[in-house]
């Protein structure tokens, strides 16, 4: 029996990685390309080809992406070339569909046309990336690299890329078109950041007040939020004192505070972000666990099991 929320999930995932490579391809087609900006990754080494011998980005960045996808099979496992194949060949489709309509940039201003670029090309990767999407290239490399270094994958990613824009000197001898490769890099990177972790932020609360039992209740009932509550000492004082301890989407953060303020205007609060926030009322967390060893040994007690049956188990 087909598992229709499963089938939904995956429907939608792909999606919004179809979407996402769209995005990154009209970016880097409208915007980027005709500037003869280089860029990191296999888009910039396919870049550096189109220029020198007239063969289409869309050509050399998937065929070297097959390439690569085929070398991670045997070092990186099937499961991740599973998940990388499809991104990296909608990318390459997107591509070889937009790079004939621009010939020339959206705008007059090639730093303008730049930052536009850099900006969707973020956005897309980030779109991709949050449904469990990959567009290959330098990606590929990274895992690889890092299978069998103490190198990160992101720092990884990040050295192929200032090898690939850094090269473009000596196609173009333009130093403001390596510039403008750094620009897109960093653009790039920051955006896909921001779309990522926006979409799984979240804010802590931690409150002090005389009045903590009416601000649990306002939080619980008006912002349908939860509080925990601890018991501790304000060492000053010398007196115990009650904290609340809140986490809620940082959409949510303004109806918290406004709670607060409109009841206790004196507590003392702080309010930090968090990267993350999993379990009931937020997200769940996606990891994948290890498969049980039935065969490992059974470790039983130095006592017999009459003894170990009596002693109470620790809560």
């Amino acid at each position: 029996m087909i598992n229709k929320a499963k089938l939904w999930r995956t429907t939608r995932d792909y999606f919004f990685i179809t979407f996402g490579m769209a995005l990154y391809a009209l970016g880097f087609c409208g915007f980027i390309l005709p500037e003869k900006v280089v860029i990191g990754g296999l888009a910039g080494i396919g870049t550096i080809v189109y220029f020198t011998t007239g063969i289409p980005v869309a050509i050399t960045q998937y065929a070297l992406n097959l390439i690569l996808l085929a070398i991670a099979y045997k070092v990186v496992g099937k499961r991740f070339v599973l998940g990388t194949i499809y991104g990296a060949t909608m990318i390459s489709v997107f591509v070889g569909i937009f790079q004939p309509l621009f010939s020339e940039g959206f705008t007059q201003e090639p730093f303008l046309n730049v930052v536009i670029g850099g900006i969707c090309a973020g956005m897309g990767v980030g779109i991709a990336f949050t449904h469990n999407g990959s567009s290959g290239g330098t990606d590929i490399v990274a895992a690889m690299v890092s299978k069998y270094t103490n190198v990160s994958i992101g720092r990884m990613m990040l050295y192929t890329d200032v090898i690939v824009i850094s090269s473009s000197f000596f196609l173009f001898h333009q130093i403001d078109k390596v510039v403008y490769g750094y620009v897109v890099l960093i653009l790039a990177s920051y955006v896909a950041d921001m779309v990522i972790n926006t979409n799984r932020q979240a804010v802590q609360f931690t409150v002090f007040s005389q009045k903590w039992e009416e601000i649990a209740t306002a939080i619980n009932n008006e912002a349908k939020r939860g509080c925990t509550v601890f018991t501790g000492m304000g060492w000053y004082s010398k007196q115990e004192v009650k904290m609340l301890l809140v986490m809620c989407r940082k959409i949510e953060s303004v109806t918290i505070s406004r709670i607060i303020k409109s009841i206790d205007p004196d507590a003392f609060t702080t309010q930090c972000n968090v990267n993350g926030v999993y379990g009931k009322g937020f997200d769940d967390l996606k990891v994948k666990m290890k498969p049980a060893n039935n065969n490992a040994p059974v470790r039983r007690p130095a006592h017999s099991s009459e003894t170990s049956a009596h002693i109470p188990p620790k809560i």
